[in-house]
């Protein structure tokens, strides 16, 4: 009996050691707009709407990061610090769409396909898709295999 607490005390400390050694989810931050025909307008939105975000000015941020999305509208880091900013003031189905835009705006950037914030959408073509159940809604019986 001794042997089976002191091991059920070792596999405990285990778990807990175990689930604790999670990597902390790196801070979301705007990004610099890179692409070499953006607007220097746009940039600058860009610079100031990372001020406000940095200070958690969210509805400032977001008014600037609009303002340099519509600047430089096929710009993928435009979309995603848009999105940000949104996803801050907890409009995450407009901020979804944001996310997704961004990724396919900047189908080789690394650091908008790694983003936690785009991580949690997961990819679009499974959102909100039902699992086909070619069998009805009855349960099946033994084996997952259709009643005859």
């Amino acid at each position: 009996m001794k042997h089976v607490a002191i091991l059920a005390v070792i596999l405990v400390l285990t778990g807990m050691t175990a689930c604790s050694s999670r990597p902390k989810p790196k801070p979301l931050v705007p990004l610099a707009l890179i692409n070499g025909s953006v607007k220097p307008q746009a940039i600058t939105l860009t610079e100031q709407g990372t001020q406000a975000y940095q200070t958690k000015q969210f509805e400032v941020a977001k008014q600037y990061f609009e303002q340099a999305m519509t600047a430089a509208p096929d710009s993928g880091q435009a979309h995603y610090n848009y999105a940000l900013a949104l996803n801050a003031l907890g409009d995450s189905e407009v901020a979804r769409q944001h996310f997704l835009d961004a990724a396919n705006l900047a189908p080789g950037d690394k650091i908008i396909w790694d983003s936690p914030a785009l991580f949690q959408y997961g990819d679009v073509s499974t959102q909100k898709r039902t699992k086909d159940r070619p069998y009805g809604t009855q349960r099946p019986t033994f084996g997952n295999m259709p009643r005859q």
